[in-house]
């Protein structure tokens, strides 16, 4: 983990109440795909735990939806403006287990870390195929970057308002030799129950401190109770118990 000043370069509504926010700073820490940061919101007590998009030499790219007062605030920031911001938090996705044609499903606000992870993939020679299910039309973001580095992308939309109309458990076959995903709880336990390839599940939970220190986000696994900001954000599909 580290603390460190990152100044913002851009920060743009790129759908519905969402928001892609670049930024340039020290990014030595962030190790893995699907790891975090928690950003301190002048004004606000508790830092904002976001999902890093992507990260490297030096450039961060965070994407986040406008969910609360400090979402909300986050969105007002301008070009130029100075952010203390917590990196290398969380465990990660795993890129080694993937096999040859891994999914990765994101719902919503769980596609970020999927994009990260989904470049590094295509960096390995792996046949990435990427679900992402959203509300509506006017909630897709992401679809054309996914595809511009060689994956196969399908969308959901649950009113039908763009591509299949459903949920992305009915954009998925069998064929997969892994799975990555990242969204709400319903979405995840979906995915586990179609699936029978082993995978990984990043999940979501309300966050004190951010790195184990308050317990405050505890979930319960098959080996007791584990902090979703430590010893998570990603667990492992066979330990999970909904």
């Amino acid at each position: 983990m580290r603390q460190s000043i990152f100044s913002i370069e851009t920060n743009e509504n790129i759908a519905k109440d969402v928001y892609r926010m670049t930024l340039s700073g020290d990014t030595s820490d962030i190790t893995a795909p699907g790891q975090f940061v928690n950003i301190q919101l002048d004004g606000f007590y508790l830092r904002r735990p976001i999902s890093v998009c992507d990260w490297g030499d030096g450039k961060l790219t965070l994407i986040y939806k406008i969910l609360g007062r400090g979402t909300q605030a986050m969105s007002r920031y301008s070009a130029g403006a100075k952010l203390d911001i917590l990196t290398g938090l969380g465990n990660g996705f795993d890129v080694e287990k993937a096999g040859n044609n891994p999914v990765l499903a994101g719902g919503g606000v769980g596609v970020p870390p999927m994009y990260g992870l989904a470049k590094r993939l295509r960096a390995m020679g792996k046949n990435v195929t990427v679900v992402m299910g959203f509300a509506s039309k006017e909630d897709v973001f992401y679809e054309e970057e996914l595809a511009a580095l060689g994956c196969t992308v399908r969308v959901a939309t649950v009113d039908g308002s763009y591509g299949t109309k459903g949920f992305v458990t009915d954009l998925m076959d069998s064929a997969y030799s892994y799975s990555y995903a990242c969204g709400p709880i319903p979405m995840l336990k979906a995915v586990y129950d179609k699936l029978d390839c082993s995978g990984e599940y990043s999940f979501e939970e309300r966050m004190g401190c951010g790195f184990g220190a308050c317990m405050g986000c505890s979930c319960k696994t098959k080996y007791g109770s584990l902090r979703i900001c430590k010893d998570g954000p990603v667990l492992e599909k066979e330990i999970i118990v909904w």
